[in-house]
């Protein structure tokens, strides 16, 4: 079985944030397998997803300070500005992170880790609501 669908993923604020119950809730076809796969991509240039830490938020708070002085904006260098300080090192931080995650399926769930999610890592100020296009391959 294929099935392709897109995820809409409201609107949030700058940060790292759990989404692994959203996407659940949006692919009720992972029930009916067995075994098989999920890819996730984010159709997005400036927002990112990746997979780490479910249970403590401070983690998810670390990261947004670490990307943060890692990829500082308003930067001498910066050429391109003209969608604001943020568009800039929010490429980059995409970059970095990555625009898709691949996942497991076993018997009707996603097989992560204990302590593994699925983080949308919003990388503008206001970056709106993300689009995920989920492609599922199982039986």
């Amino acid at each position: 079985m294929w099935i392709q669908k897109e995820i809409v993923l409201r609107s949030r604020p700058r940060g790292f944030h759990l989404v692994t119950g959203e996407v659940v809730a949006a692919l009720p076809e992972l029930a009916a397998l067995d075994i098989g796969l999920v890819h996730l991509l984010i159709r997005h240039t400036s927002a990112s997803l990746t997979l780490n830490e479910n249970a403590d938020p401070s983690v998810r708070a670390d990261f947004e300070q670490y990307f943060n002085r890692a990829v500082a904006e308003s930067q001498p260098w910066h050429s391109h500005s003209n969608e604001g300080p943020d568009d800039l090192p929010a490429h980059i931080k995409a970059s970095l992170l990555g625009a898709s995650v691949t996942i497991p399926i076993t018997q009707g769930r996603l097989n992560l880790g204990v302590w593994q999610g699925i983080y949308l890592c919003e990388h503008r100020n206001r970056g709106g609501a993300r689009q995920l296009l989920a492609t599922i391959h199982g039986e």
